[in-house]
């Protein structure tokens, strides 16, 4: 009789406790639950008010139907004695305790980091704040916006005439794209010592970190780049042009001088643009850049798609096209899998990380289920409390 195997993710017997709301923390216990982690989100009575941003989705909100797959639900009130024991029976078993409450609100209730962690040794606790925990900022709270504004990224995002608004939530997900890699990593050293550690992230941390090419920039030049709309602000050619015949823009991307021979011999066909004094190295390209778009922008309103696309595969330049939220939709690159909401089947983008096993087959992917508000309640109380809540 042939043995089945059973398949086992990375994380299967790690024990999550997420004390979390909003984006960056689910974010993190949302791809340990993909790992196999059993995730535990601790929630107030009416539930993490991520859930009712919005009701895209079948009845549920956006962000929490892609944050919250594969998670148990328990509903707490932490400031509550019989439910501050409960958690912390849960917490006293788990690998994990992640927070991302107001600054000082798990403190104030009996989950000060350090504590558990001398408490728990093994235990590795995760807190994620907008600021940080010191400095005068450190007990405002804080939001992705908030964040895009105070790190500059604002300033450095939109066309000429101001500011914008990264289109995504863009200062949440690095926190807890960061806070993730932290967690890891104190799993691994975990293996090796025996002891857990404290990871501390901060919106604004993870923020400034992608701001580094900017902020040297100005630390070095005086000056930051300035808001270009879909240029770049460092590299030219790189950017949005119309198409001629077409209600649509290709973007491309010029890297080095090999690039550029290549983009005015093969797709421009002007060979004699390489000699011109204005555009003989990228920096040049850059300060000149109205005088180059000029160029590019009559020869390709003279031609179409297919054949723009011809010249630009033939000189090997990397290019694409501006595509709407629709078009994403239906690009054939993009890779789907379906998840079990509360009202029915979900589609969401699949993990940007695909596991291949040794014969070179790609492992599939399974997630579960976004959960009900308190959807396991009753199976944790009977697990962790000493009677039915």
């Amino acid at each position: 009789m042939a043995i089945t195997k059973k398949m086992t993710k990375p994380l299967d017997g790690v024990l999550v406790v997420a004390l979390e709301q909003a984006v960056a923390a689910p974010y993190i216990s949302s791809r340990l639950a993909d790992a196999g982690a059993r995730v535990i989100k601790v929630e107030r009575e009416e539930g993490d008010f991520a859930r009712r941003y919005d009701s895209v989705v079948n009845g549920e909100s956006a962000y929490f139907v892609w944050l919250n797959r594969g998670k148990q639900s328990l509903r707490l009130n932490i400031k509550d004695v019989v439910d501050k024991q409960l958690l912390s029976n849960i917490i006293a078993k788990a690998d994990v305790f992640i927070q991302n409450l107001v600054p000082g609100a798990a403190s104030r209730a009996g989950f000060d980091s350090l504590t558990l962690r001398k408490r728990h040794p093994r235990l590795i606790t995760c807190d994620i704040s907008g600021y940080g925990e010191e400095g005068s900022y450190a007990k405002r709270k804080a939001y992705d916006l908030l964040i895009q504004a105070e790190t500059g990224l604002s300033a450095v995002t939109g066309r000429s005439e101001g500011p914008g608004r990264v289109g995504v939530s863009v200062c949440d997900i690095a926190a807890g794209m960061h806070a993730l890699t932290g967690v890891l990593q104190a799993l691994y050293q975990r293996e090796k010592t025996g002891f857990g550690q404290g990871i501390k992230v901060s919106l604004f941390d993870g923020m400034a970190d992608w701001m580094t090419v900017p902020l040297l920039h100005q630390e070095y030049t005086g000056e930051a780049p300035k808001r270009v709309g879909m240029n770049h602000p460092s590299i030219a050619p790189y950017g949005a042009y119309n198409v001629g015949g077409e209600h649509s823009e290709v973007v491309l991307s010029i890297q080095n001088e090999r690039e550029w021979q290549s983009f005015c011999t093969l797709v421009l066909l002007m060979p004699g643009l390489l000699r011109d004094q204005r555009f003989l190295s990228n920096e040049l390209r850059v300060r000149d850049r109205p005088a180059l778009d000029q160029v590019i922008n009559l020869v390709f309103s003279g031609v179409d798609k297919v054949v723009l696309t011809q010249r630009l595969e033939q000189a090997s330049i990397a290019f694409g096209w501006l595509s709407s939220v629709e078009d994403l939709s239906q690009h054939p690159q993009l890779r789907r899998v379906t998840v079990q909401g509360e009202h029915g089947a979900i589609l969401q983008v699949a993990s940007p990380i695909r596991v291949e096993d040794n014969d070179g087959k790609t492992v599939e992917q399974k997630w579960g289920a976004v959960p009900k508000v308190g959807q396991h309640d009753e199976m944790i109380w009977r697990e962790f409390g000493e009677a039915k809540r």
